[in-house]
């Protein structure tokens, strides 16, 4: 898997997905943009896998910026969820913030109920910091510094 540029086709694409049950919290439901902030993760053959976005776009309402640290974002195609890619995915995404922007520290908020998620965070080295609340959902702050690639 490679992070890419977003172009405006997968954009539209990422805008179509739809999650099932509780995991439709996650369904972007707009156009994202490379204006944005977001970014393509593509597989093989160009394949779309996912995206992901850093920063102001990857942060939560209430959870404030922290100066050095780099807030990961990221959305893994609905198809694929639940398939065994999730460590690979966020493996590609974490390397290229790293490279990309050389953060001292890298953040994450997953939803409290996420367990395949924080089992991903915990796996690429991420600890559970704090609960914040966020409108009506609690988030887990998973926290890394960045001393090495995944």
């Amino acid at each position: 898997m490679d992070v890419r540029p977003l172009t405006e086709a997968r954009g539209h694409d990422i805008a179509t997905w739809r999650y099932p049950g509780p995991y439709s919290t996650y369904d972007v439901g707009e156009v994202v943009t490379a204006a944005d902030g977001y970014w393509a993760v593509v597989g093989e053959g160009e394949d779309l896998v996912g995206y992901c976005c850093f920063g102001q776009e990857a942060r939560v309402p209430g959870v404030s910026e922290q100066h050095g640290t780099l807030v990961i974002g990221y959305g893994l195609r609905p198809e694929r969820v639940g398939k065994g890619l999730g460590r690979a995915f966020a493996t590609t995404i974490v390397d290229f913030a790293i490279d990309e922007f050389s953060p001292q520290q890298l953040r994450m908020l997953v939803l409290s109920w996420n367990q395949r998620s924080r089992k991903v965070a915990e796996a690429l080295g991420f600890q559970q910091r704090a609960i914040v609340r966020s409108g009506k959902r609690d988030f887990l702050v998973m926290v890394r510094p960045v001393s090495s690639r995944s």
